[in-house]
């Protein structure tokens, strides 16, 4: 048997909350980028941005297939 990814899914706030996280971290993106755009931090912060990207696709799919599948009982 496959493991699989156990996720606590806390609806909207916690999406929200990463939502604003990944807002702040593009912006500080951007100005790295325009101010320093060889620095090496834009690559960390890059890996940070994706990382929560995928984090929050991961929560919305966790909800969706739940949604899902509550819609499928019925």
């Amino acid at each position: 048997m496959r493991a699989q990814r156990v996720w606590n899914v806390t609806g909207a706030a916690s999406i929200g909350q990463l939502q604003s996280r990944l807002d702040d971290l593009n912006k500080r993106l951007s100005q790295l980028e325009s101010q320093h755009p060889e620095s090496w931090k834009i690559d960390e912060l890059k890996s940070s941005a994706l990382s929560l990207s995928r984090e929050i696709d991961d929560i919305r799919c966790a909800e969706a297939t739940a949604a899902l599948r509550d819609l499928l009982r019925k």
